[in-house]
């Protein structure tokens, strides 16, 4: 498997017979360049580190930590930890960078780096480019034995975390605590089985059913929360009679919510239902990448303020967030940023802002969910071989449709009268995407079986 740089960090398989997988040699080579640009900008000679609990991660993170001290960087080990929880404590550390260990929602093959600037947030594409540069031209500047980097153990993060969630003035534990609410977690045996029931606790839900919290590494499901992989939570949240069903992916930037009903309350309604939340009391703007409902626009416009979108990737949305001073934002695979807390996808704090806004409006999840506009949408995918041009095969479909005026920030989206499909390349995987929106999700599947075979066909005409 190639390896696949990108916004969302060095990510790749390990273990395979394949010179071009996420060798031990390519990952020390990549955190050297990570350090080289951090002496090169004059940033503090310090990097935060943590990792999910996937098997790989162990080793990953003793030769990034190598890799860091023998080119003169003190490291803070956070160890086991999640994304957000890595993003804040740079800058609490006063560190000149991050690099988180996990490959998110990939399966468990997978490892990557995530890296971080000295705000913890992700690096640019600009700053990107610099280290693939870097990691090219190698030579790297190593330190002698007396400059060497130290290692230092970063305790108290988790807490610290939770800390820094409940002072959030929109996060009421004490309507929380009232509500008296019994939640079904399902982690995907990752960090999220530490984190999110010490964070429900701190809200004051007393009454948890853990499953999947055991943060061994091996997955018990696909770890992408999609619906397909979630039917053991929604039976265990009708089961338990529980109120709501909680659903993170193993480095916990993602959140899905399962209704009462044991039905899914829908990943692209997390960002929708907090920002409803988060827009009754604060004026100001939000923002989504393409791919994500068209439900948040609807609810933006309904609170009088402006709806933005931005190309896929944290690090996209993120800058359109602070261009036009949204007060909150995300992506809609269930990704929360919410600036107050701080610039990066947090479902820590997403469970801290709905579990609030359900509390506060005294209907169940399903109820909640009733409250917003209804659209259906599907999420396809095409596996690339060697063969295929995705430049060519993107520019068949704009021009296909041209009539459509398709927007091209990202890959082709192209907007219907009641419904749009967007298709772009992975940052992740080496695969197109394609996702759906309609009035029906027989419509979103239609159409989205649709474009997959006219990619398809048009591939396989180019073949010819």
């Amino acid at each position: 498997m190639t390896l696949i740089a990108s916004i969302s960090g060095i990510r790749g398989t390990i273990g395979e017979p394949n010179a071009q997988n996420l060798s031990p040699d390519e990952i020390a080579r990549f955190t050297c360049a990570f350090a080289t640009l951090l002496k090169k900008n004059h940033l503090p000679p310090k990097v935060v580190i943590g990792r999910d609990a996937r098997p790989t991660g162990e080793m990953v993170s003793q030769i990034v930590t190598g890799s860091l001290v023998a080119m003169g960087i003190e490291v803070i080990d956070l160890g086991l930890s999640t994304t957000p929880t890595v993003e804040i404590a740079v800058p609490m550390e006063n560190a000149g960078g991050g690099i988180i260990i996990t490959a998110s929602h990939n399966p468990i093959e997978w490892n990557a780096l995530k890296l971080l600037n000295e705000k913890g947030e992700f690096i640019s594409e600009a700053q990107g480019q610099e280290i693939l540069k870097i990691h090219k031209q190698g030579n790297f500047a190593l330190a002698g034995p007396l400059e060497m980097g130290r290692i230092f153990p970063g305790h108290g993060y988790m807490e610290k975390h939770i800390e820094q969630i409940l002072a959030l003035p929109l996060v009421r534990k004490a309507a929380i605590e009232k509500r008296n609410l019994k939640v079904v977690v399902d982690a995907v045996n990752s960090t999220g089985g530490i984190f999110v029931p010490a964070l429900l606790r701190a809200l004051g839900v007393h009454s948890i059913i853990e499953i999947n919290c055991n943060p061994t590494g091996l997955f018990a499901h696909n770890p992408e929360p999609l619906k397909e992989h979630l039917q053991q939570i929604c039976a265990e949240v009708k089961s338990h009679k529980a109120d709501l069903g909680v659903v993170v992916d193993p480095d916990v930037d993602r959140l899905v919510f399962v209704s009462e009903d044991g039905e899914l309350f829908g990943e692209e309604y997390t960002l929708v239902s907090i920002a409803d939340y988060v827009l009754k009391h604060t004026p100001g703007n939000t923002v989504s990448n393409m791919s994500s409902t068209r439900a948040l626009r609807d609810v933006t416009e309904n609170h009088k303020y402006e709806y933005h979108s931005s190309a896929v990737g944290e690090v996209h949305v993120v800058r359109k967030m602070k261009e036009v001073n949204a007060v909150i934002g995300g992506e809609g695979n269930g990704g929360i940023i919410y600036p107050q807390a701080h610039y990066g996808r947090d479902a820590l704090v997403g469970i801290g802002l709905f579990l609030s806004h359900l509390a506060e409006s005294g209907l169940t999840v399903s109820q909640l969910r009733a409250t917003y506009p209804n659209y259906f949408m599907a999420k396809k995918k095409i596996s690339l071989t060697a063969d295929m041009d995705i430049n060519f095969l993107l520019e068949e479909v704009e021009l296909r449709y041209k009539d459509r005026k398709p927007q091209t920030i990202d890959g082709v989206k192209i907007d219907f009268d009641n419904a749009w499909v967007h298709l772009r390349r992975s940052n992740t995987e080496p695969i197109i995407r394609v996702y759906t929106e309609a009035p029906t999700q027989t419509e979103a599947d239609k159409l989205g079986e649709d474009m997959v075979n006219l990619v398809l066909k048009i591939a396989s005409a180019n073949r010819d």
